[in-house]
């Protein structure tokens, strides 16, 4: 059922702020804060594991391509839609600790998609666009910053070796609801098809979670991760979300070995 453009509003200035992050903490102890850029999203984006290597993240990738002064909290959750995503109350986490000045990007649609499973399901032209309105909402009224991004495309090819797109209508939802509401839109579902398309067929492999146990046409490996993550930073410049000053090596090569998963927390 699609939710009232008043509710899904009231829902957001709903949420309950939490402590201060640590390195919050630290800067607002010294009378400083530096801008903070927070990623909300599914499996595509999030910290990976050490019992999940080689998956990766493009969140784990992003902060290579951004000046050290531009810390990246990373929110994002595998298997996450734009709904369960706000039913766990992760979003109202995001909203105790974001600040004035920071950023939000969004970027969920993979597990929207799951018209099986109600707890993550969600219609693209109505309950889609009203949870993606929580987190614009929400993030507009702590004077944050919403970006929203279009989901990075899987790996999927034709017979000819088309680059296929497989999320349906969300990604032109996402468009018409940023141009709706005046939000920056990171269109990552093209650029990465088009790039997708450039690579091909069997260099494709080499960027996705490609190994001896398995063939994963959806998440990353670190050259993937590190390709997507380049892309986002890229539209971030091209929308004026960030300057130049604000970002780094975008024509350099980033080493596989900067990439690390963390022991998994018990």
């Amino acid at each position: 059922m699609s939710m009232s453009r008043r509710q899904v509003a009231s829902a957001a200035l709903a949420a309950v702020p939490l402590a201060l992050s640590a390195h919050g903490a630290a800067e607002a102890s010294s009378g400083r804060r530096r801008r903070t850029i927070h990623i909300a999203g599914d499996s595509t984006a999030a910290q990976k594991y050490a019992d999940a290597a080689p998956e990766t993240g493009w969140g784990m990738a992003f902060p290579f391509f951004l000046h050290k002064e531009l810390p990246v909290a990373n929110h994002a959750v595998n298997g996450r839609s734009s709904k369960s995503f706000v039913d766990e109350g992760r979003l109202d986490a995001i909203l105790g600790e974001i600040r004035p000045g920071d950023v939000l990007i969004v970027q969920f649609g993979h597990n929207d998609q799951k018209s099986g499973d109600p707890a993550r399901y969600t219609e693209p032209w109505t309950t889609y666009q009203d949870h993606l309105r929580l987190y614009v909402d929400g993030a507009r009224a702590r004077g944050a910053r919403p970006v929203l991004a279009t989901s990075v495309e899987r790996r999927r090819f034709d017979a000819r070796g088309t680059a296929l797109p497989s999320h349906g209508e969300y990604p032109a939802a996402m468009r018409a609801l940023a141009q709706e509401e005046g939000a920056a839109l990171l269109d990552v579902q093209a650029l990465s098809l088009a790039l997708w398309q450039e690579l091909g067929v069997e260099e494709t492999k080499k960027y996705f979670n490609w190994t001896a146990a398995e063939q994963d046409n959806t998440h990353f490996n670190p050259p993937g991760a590190i390709a997507v993550a380049r892309l986002v930073v890229r539209e971030l410049l091209r929308t004026r979300v960030l300057g130049p000053r604000d970002v780094r090596r975008l024509d350099e090569e980033i080493p596989e070995s900067w990439i690390a998963w963390p022991p998994a927390a018990v």
